[in-house]
């Protein structure tokens, strides 16, 4: 076995890529840190970082009052908003919100900002640790019993959803490896979880309950036994199919291209002899030359939104960043189905809109008064340009966007007619370009 290792250039434009797919972006400086530890330094400083620290001013609403994430709505989004802008180790929060998209659960049919954010610390416990430990986690998880209706399943009315999904999304693709009659049986085996309700408190105690599980033989996978919920999850991982849908399926949260066959079957192979362990398959993946090399990625909205913030050195200030990440497609912790986020869908015309205003949002702070800064700029495309990069935190840009960025000044500036207009343009210029840089196709893709 020896999966390929990218050897090209690793620049500050190659590291500023490896820190959008397993982060949320550079903050200012960043790339060129990064970069200087080349590919290895730079991929096992995210896959194996220290002790967490916080970067900056703690998340505010626009009354400067602390975040309420167990009691107010949307406060829940912008507390996690807050940790990826912040902390010091982006994979494992963007592992976190892999996670929670692979594992979806909405909030929307659970209804307790308690049992979601309880389940996004599980998240973030086994975020680059042991799949089958996520995996037992996430079955007996509050959350995922409220939403897949584990809690309420007996061994007199077994409960088949989360057997489905079990099988269908989390760990062996649908149609693969599994009958409808494995479904009936797993549906027995997870039988037994149970939990309290109070009208004022509402669900509690979650707890396994021997006299609700059905203690009979079950056949799963065409082997027979008394099987309980740990023994799902178990016969999950040792199906043939679920090797090639955990790598395929991880493998696409980061490049955008499926592997090849050699490359896949080397990631099933490691992933098995490291007895399902994340870590080093995602090693392996950060280092692949198709990460570099291949075509960019659409960014997630969240990840747009929290890599703005920290390239512009900004704080979660204002609760406007829950609705316009809802208004772009992306609320966390209410992802629209047990399927997840349709990310084929995050640029289309209404979801752009919502990237519009989360751009503008975010340059508040950073826009000039055209009439106090009259006069005080060049009427100079190149030298405005450059104060937009500078003001957006220097991301790359293609030569194609730089050069459309240039002609707007050009054009802009050209239809000057009087001092007045002469002395404000630039001015207008200058924001103009700040904001067409955050929502240009080099900014939405990484």
């Amino acid at each position: 076995m020896a999966l390929p290792i990218y050897r090209g250039t690793f620049g500050p434009a190659q590291a500023e890529r490896l820190l959008w797919r397993a982060g949320f972006g550079p903050r200012k400086g960043e790339s060129q840190k990064l970069a200087a530890r080349g590919l290895s330094g730079a991929v096992f400083s995210l896959t194996r970082p220290g002790k967490e620290r916080f970067v900056g001013r703690p998340a505010r609403d626009e009354n400067g009052r602390s975040l309420a994430p167990l009691d107010a709505f949307g406060h829940d989004h912008l507390w996690w908003l807050d940790r990826m802008v912040r902390t010091s180790r982006p994979l494992v929060e963007r592992m976190t919100l892999v996670w929670h998209d692979w594992f979806a659960t909405t909030n929307a049919e659970v209804g307790s900002n308690k049992f979601m954010l309880r389940q996004n610390k599980l998240f973030r416990t086994h975020a680059l640790g042991s799949f089958q430990d996520l995996l037992l986690g996430v079955t007996t998880d509050p959350a995922m019993l409220l939403f897949l209706s584990g809690a309420y399943s007996t061994k007199d009315a077994p409960n088949e959803n989360y057997g489905r999904e079990l099988m269908e999304l989390f760990t062996l693709g649908a149609g693969k490896g599994y009958t409808e009659h494995d479904v009936r049986q797993q549906a027995r085996a997870l039988t037994g979880w149970t939990a309290d309700y109070k009208e004022t408190t509402g669900f509690y105690n979650f707890r396994f309950e021997p006299k609700y599980h059905d203690t009979g033989t079950k056949q799963i996978f065409g082997k027979k036994g008394r099987f309980t919920w740990r023994d799902s999850c178990r016969l999950c991982l040792q199906r043939h199919a679920h090797g090639p849908f955990f790598v395929r399926k991880l493998w696409s949260y980061f490049i955008p291209t499926a592997p090849s066959a050699a490359t896949q079957r080397d990631l099933i192979t490691l992933y098995r002899k490291q007895k399902y362990a994340v870590r080093p398959v995602l090693e392996a993946i950060l280092r692949h030359p198709d990460l570099y090399r291949g075509p960019a990625m659409v960014k997630p909205p969240v990840v747009y939104t929290a890599g703005l913030l920290r390239a512009l050195g900004r704080s979660v200030d204002t609760t406007e960043w829950w609705g316009y990440s809802y208004g772009a497609g992306q609320a966390l912790f209410f992802p629209p189905n047990v399927a997840g986020w349709p990310d084929d869908r995050w640029l289309d015309t209404a979801k752009f809109r919502g990237r519009w205003f989360l751009a503008s949002l975010a340059l508040r702070p950073s826009v000039l008064d055209p009439e106090a800064w009259a006069g005080k700029l060049p009427a100079d495309p190149e030298n405005l340009l450059a104060r937009a990069v500078k003001v957006t935190g220097s991301p790359s840009l293609s030569n194609q966007t730089r050069e459309l960025l240039l002609e707007f000044g050009r054009r802009a500036l050209g239809d000057a007619e009087d001092e007045y207009e002469q002395a404000v343009f630039p001015v207008q210029v200058r924001n103009a370009m700040c904001h067409l840089i955050l929502v240009s196709p080099d900014h939405h893709t990484s």
